[in-house]
């Protein structure tokens, strides 16, 4: 009995029973074979269990479980799979030898969702495993037993390029392929020199993603696309474009999409027209500048405008969506201004179809807000604005609508909201500000630039530079335009919206932002967010609910990634955070040690004075805590910094580096600063004394033999002198004592004669 035990709790008896159990077409025990599953799953996330299973012809058996044709023991097989390839190359390059490139990419189009997303989990291990090794310089044996992964790299990007117009590729499938481009062609960053792989895709594979960006999805025998898979395309040849190093490159980009489009809108009747219309579409969404060469190609502007006035509901979609994003560019605007606003004025009262009549409208939004904040610069007459934002709160709150149709009534907010007016109006309606909340939170995630740009406008988180009084005059002078500030975009008037966006739940919105995986939250999208939430944490009575509902959590990944400054944004709103809430409260267990990086990166010297001192405040705050937050400090290399502000001629900076590093003084590790001290000692500055005094008392209690090296030098003879200070500065008199007091006690130095 004892040898059975031992020969069942092996593991690789516990792998054989698990391969037997899901592979048993007799096995009717649903809990049994989830277990199973379960624990293959994590055996294979573990090194040792991953080899076992590996070297027991592991690989085989989960083929046969792919072959099942059953979702949950697919499931199973691929994120198995997932855990053999993670972080190991040759492993990797023997599985897809045994899989097949294209077996592994056609389960990426398949019907099912969850097994879709679990292959495409699958290839983004595989590619990481890969690309690791490109990076990596092998020799000898381990040269001999792993061959070079570039050839597999291309193989497998090249299938997933094909999956892109294969006509069985299912919806999400083919989003699921336009996401994987994304994270794994272009540059992780651009001091790689290296965009080999970029400028193969572009020549293998740009008219494929061309042709999913500009699918007509009413046309005949056109590919099945999600609402997210043009907005994907977008991004996908957004970054790709911007992977580009030289001219050269650019311009066979530009002459590519300019072939393709062309190639569509000549010979190809109405279609033909409409595809090139909508590749436009996708392109001004994505590389805006490859766009707006194509809109220059022969007769597009003209039949933009044409197909507007059509009677085909299809026809004026493409047209409308086409007119709204050529009329980001201001030539392209005073174009449309003079051509285009009486067309959609005319489909916005006559049409009879709601999906038209709101493009239309986002359109006429989109040219009203040309002159943005600027109260004296309005596109319409008086009031039409506001009319304008009624109709597109009326859409919005209207649930008959389907979501991709009110998603476009938030597109018309996102401008019309640079009028304080339409602002106000906005905030009071709490079921439009919620039923935009609800949009955020939808799957058509391409409305979360709409939704973040409308916020940003309401609580005024756009950078915003007071002008210089004697240039205004000077302006004024040579009757100059001057930008004036509506009386509603004033400091009270903004606090009193964010209030009421608070209480509407736009943390909650914010958070739900923020977890979205998909690539519309673009780093852009990200740099709004975290604008909106440095806004809300701005009153120190609004941080606690922000921290209640999730804030806290969902700051700290917009403050390691996107864009400098959408980074510097949510680090400052962080600091805000810590320096008036409990730290262990606000960021639980693990998560507060993840708020010291941005917090240091508000001490470097390209930052604001403000964003100095609230860095500096937050992180007097951590260091108090505990040992092992001071020793993340000084992992992060803050200590200097620190120091550095302890001499910045602005008193308030000095004061709080001073306080900081009292607290950094508790650290067994802490550097001696002799020199420093001395200087603090020293100092006019009764508050800076005392400051630096403490330290000394801190860094005496810490150690002896720190309190040795203090003695020894000239801070005994300091320390006396400040000692007798007991009329003029008390506190610091009461710090120095307590310093010889320890001094003694050490048995460093005696006290004198009166026993002081």
């Amino acid at each position: 009995m004892q040898e059975k035990m031992k020969f069942m709790s092996c593991t690789d008896s516990k792998v054989e029973q698990m391969f037997q159990i899901l592979l048993d077409p007799k096995e009717t025990d649903t809990d049994k074979k989830q277990k199973a599953a379960q624990n293959l799953i994590v055996l294979a996330r573990e090194e040792a269990g991953a080899e076992k299973i590996f070297q027991s012809d592991g690989v085989r058996l989960l083929l046969r479980m792919l072959d099942t044709g059953r979702e949950d023991v697919m499931l199973a097989a691929l994120r198995t799979l997932a855990g053999l390839c993670s972080g190991h190359r040759s492993r990797t390059m023997a599985i897809l030898a045994e899989l097949g490139a294209p077996r592994v990419s056609a389960m990426l189009g398949v019907e099912h969702k969850q097994v879709s997303l679990a292959a495409c989990n699958l290839l983004q291990v595989m590619f990481d495993a890969l690309k690791e090794g490109l990076q990596r310089d092998f020799r000898g044996k381990e040269e001999a037993l792993v061959l070079d992964p570039s050839k597999e790299l291309k193989l497998l990007i090249g299938h997933l390029l094909e999956m892109l117009n294969r006509e069985g590729t299912s919806a999400h499938g083919r989003d699921n392929t336009l996401n994987l481009l994304i994270k794994v062609v272009p540059r992780k960053s651009l001091r790689d020199p290296n965009n080999s792989l970029t400028l193969w895709v572009i020549d293998q594979g740009l008219k494929k993603i061309l042709e999913v960006g500009g699918t007509v999805c009413e046309a005949p025998d056109s590919l099945t696309v999600t609402e997210n898979s043009r907005m994907s395309a977008a991004i996908l040849l957004s970054r790709l474009y911007s992977d580009l190093k030289c001219d050269a490159e650019r311009e066979n980009f530009h002459r590519l999409c300019e072939d393709y489009v062309r190639s569509w809108f000549e010979g190809h009747g109405l279609a033909g027209k409409l595809r090139a219309i909508q590749t436009a579409s996708c392109l001004l969404q994505g590389p805006s500048e490859a766009g707006n060469q194509v809109l220059e190609l022969e007769g597009i502007m003209e039949s933009v405008l044409a197909l507007c006035a059509s009677v085909r509901e299809v026809d004026q979609l493409v047209a409308v969506e086409a007119l709204i994003h050529a009329a980001d560019k201001a030539k392209r605007a005073s174009f449309i201004t003079a051509n285009g606003v009486t067309l959609l004025k005319n489909i916005y009262k006559c049409s009879g179809r709601d999906s038209i009549r709101i493009r239309a409208l986002v359109g006429l939004c989109k040219l009203g807000s040309a002159g943005g904040t600027d109260f004296s610069m309005k596109q319409f007459a008086e009031g039409s604005t506001l009319k304008l934002a009624k109709q597109c709160r009326k859409w919005l709150c209207n649930e008959a609508i389907d979501a991709g149709t009110r998603r476009w009534a938030v597109e018309g907010l996102a401008y019309l909201t640079f009028d304080a007016d339409v602002k106000e109006e906005f905030v009071e309606d709490k079921a439009a500000v919620q039923a935009m909340f609800q949009l955020a939170k939808s799957e058509d995630r391409s409305v979360l630039f709409a939704v973040a740009s409308t916020l940003v406008n309401c609580t005024n988180s756009y950078d915003h530079k007071e002008p210089d009084p004697q240039m205004l005059e000077l302006a004024k002078y040579a009757k100059q335009h001057v930008p004036e500030r509506h009386p509603k975009d004033e400091p009270g008037c903004v606090r009193r919206r964010v209030r009421k966006l608070l209480a509407a739940g736009v943390v909650s919105a914010l958070t739900c932002m923020v977890k979205s995986e998909n690539p519309v939250l673009t780093n852009s999208c990200r740099e709004l967010i975290s604008r909106v939430f440095l806004a809300v944490v701005e009153e120190a009575a609004d941080r606690g609910s922000v921290v209640a509902q999730g804030g806290g959590k969902a700051l700290i990944p917009l403050s390691l990634e996107g864009t400098e400054v959408g980074q510097a944004k949510a680090a400052q709103a962080l600091a805000k955070i810590t320096i008036t809430s409990n730290p262990d409260m606000a960021f639980p267990g693990e998560r507060i040690y993840e708020v010291v990086r941005p917090l240091v990166s508000l001490l470097h010297l390209h930052r604001t004075g403000l964003e100095n001192f609230e860095g500096l405040m937050a992180l007097t705050n951590l260091a108090g805590i505990s040992e092992r937050l001071r020793q993340k400090i000084l992992k992060e290399k803050a200590v200097p910094m620190i120091e550095g502000y302890m001499f910045e001629e602005h008193e308030l900076l000095r004061l709080a580096a001073t306080e900081c590093m009292c607290n950094m003084a508790m650290s067994t590790e802490t550097a001696h600063w002799l020199e420093i001290l001395q200087a603090l000692l020293l100092s006019p500055n009764v508050e800076l004394q005392h400051r630096g005094t403490v330290i000394v008392l801190n860094m005496m209690a810490a150690d002896r033999e720190i309190a040795a090296k203090l003695m020894e030098s000239e801070m005994l003879e300091i320390l006396s002198v400040l000692a007798k200070e007991e009329r003029n500065k008390p506190r610091v008199a009461q710090a120095a004592k307590e310093c010889l007091a320890q001094a003694v006690a050490y048995g460093l130095i005696k006290p004198n004669v009166n026993g002081e």
